[in-house]
């Protein structure tokens, strides 16, 4: 497949960013999402913040919208997550 037969939303570039409690499980819970799929992010940065927050963030490519709607939906709702949100980059 040629750069011209990429479709948009296959080629574009998201940035999930997810804050969480400081807990050891909660960098692998987010990453585990991707290696369900067989995706391998583009990038991955995590911090330690004040108060003990965690901030990750992960850049993928490759995957439809859709997908990474449902892995930010589904990471809402794992316990040490406090919040999850995605952006086109």
């Amino acid at each position: 497949m040629t750069v011209t037969e990429l479709s948009p939303e296959t080629s574009a570039l998201y940035r999930l960013r997810v804050t969480a409690e400081a807990d050891l499980g909660a960098l692998s819970r987010v990453l585990e999402r991707f290696q369900n799929l067989n995706v391998v992010p583009r990038r991955v940065v995590a911090e330690m913040g004040i108060g003990d927050i965690l901030y990750i963030q992960v850049d993928v490519s490759g995957m439809p919208e859709e997908r990474i709607s449902l892995i930010t939906a589904k990471l809402n709702q794992a316990l040490s997550i406090r919040d999850a949100y995605w952006h086109a980059v």
